[in-house]
């Protein structure tokens, strides 16, 4: 064992932030278009803020970041007005926005790694073909958490939550063109990188540093930055990161998605500060209902304890945002959880994407067109 001293850095409880890749399209083809470093350059001269949107792995993709909030609207908010700056840099370039796991029908071995880059140039060194692959988008949840201590626990209980955010942010039915039967082939082509996939569930801070000490040692990553784990503690920023979801097509399900996030988090946080412990499930539950998930979508049936008891995914979050609902109004998201019951009734994006393709004969471009529409609408 290679334990590691690792700090954490201790937030105010239950700040959030938020990070949103968003992939580009060509406005004729539908196409990716490799045009983020121009785009970021010019949002950057627009701002004057190099923090707000960032380059990712491929030449395709940009990053808007949110800073630190304390309500879902103050994070939602800023999101809506970074990412109108990158839509108006966009035009002029030829290129749209648009939010998916998956782009419909693009190739992934057409597209540009982000050049100048040392630690993209040496992940896909190391992962060759699987890491080519990763043309896939997600959106990641901050929370901030008081007590190191408290991290590694609120890890283990919200694995209990995978197939809920997966199946409600399930947006990658096609890959290359193909519909795959799948709500989100995103969530099953991520955990092909070695570090990648579900967390181990650990008994303390202590196990998480012998984990990051033992990875490191062998060389498998270079620090906690390099675990893509779908939960991970991030000590850096002093929060729980949660990395389930795939790239969600609209604001507002992106509030839905960080109001659950923020109110789970919490929950969890008070019942260790009233002296409870917190309830796990077996990994082999947690890791079947992933699956679950992102096969089925919002059809899942999932497991929801340790006895084995199954629920449709959608009952389980409509009970769940009534249960969070005091929790929400003390965090002053409750408009935002609920749009979860919102989302219950019109699908999500994955089922969106389906019906268009269905309507056009079949033809994506129509489908990329509609993702388009959807995130500028929701701005």
């Amino acid at each position: 064992m290679y334990s590691m001293d690792i700090r954490f850095t201790e937030s105010r409880p239950s700040t959030i932030g938020v990070e949103w890749e968003l992939p580009l399209v060509d406005r004729d083809t539908g196409d990716l278009t490799p045009r983020a470093p121009a785009v970021i350059a010019a949002v950057h001269e627009r701002l004057g803020d190099h923090d707000k949107v960032t380059e990712e792995l491929l030449t395709n993709t940009v990053e808007v970041v949110t800073g630190v909030h304390e309500t879902v609207h103050g994070a939602t908010s800023e999101l809506s007005a970074t990412i109108g700056e990158v839509i108006d840099a966009a035009e002029p370039l030829g290129a749209q926005v648009m939010c998916s796991g998956t782009h419909p029908f693009a190739v992934w071995d057409q597209q540009e790694i982000t050049p100048d880059s040392e630690h993209y140039t040496e992940l896909i060194d190391r992962t060759r073909w699987w890491g080519r692959q990763m043309l896939i988008w997600g959106v990641h949840v901050h929370v901030g958490i008081d007590d190191r201590d408290k991290a590694v626990p609120i890890m283990n209980a919200m694995l209990a939550y995978v197939p809920h955010l997966q199946a409600f942010t399930a947006s990658s039915p096609f890959w290359a063109g193909t519909d795959t039967g799948y709500a989100s082939n995103r969530a099953l082509m991520f955990q092909q990188l070695p570090t990648g996939g579900l967390p181990p569930q650990l008994g303390a801070w202590a196990n998480f540093e012998e984990v990051v000490g033992d990875l490191t040692h062998t060389g498998v990553i270079e620090g906690v930055k390099d675990l893509r784990w779908d939960i991970r503690p991030s000590p850096g920023w002093g929060t729980l990161e949660n990395r389930v979801s795939d790239g969600i097509s609209t604001l507002q399900e992106v509030g839905a998605v960080t109001a659950l996030v923020q109110c789970l988090v919490t929950a969890s946080s008070d019942r260790l500060d009233a002296g409870e412990t917190l309830p796990t499930m077996q990994p082999w539950f947690v890791r079947e209902n992933k699956w679950r998930a992102a096969r089925y979508g919002m059809d899942a049936e999932i497991i929801t304890n340790v006895a084995g008891d199954e629920r449709l995914v959608t009952d389980e979050v409509h009970d769940l945002v009534t249960r969070l609902d005091p929790v929400a109004e003390r965090l002053g998201c409750q408009q935002e959880l609920h749009h979860l019951d919102t989302m219950i009734e019109r699908g999500a994006s994955y089922q969106r994407q389906l019906k268009v393709a269905q309507e056009h004969g079949g033809d994506l471009r129509a489908v990329v067109r509609h993702l388009v529409a959807e995130l500028s609408d929701s701005l």
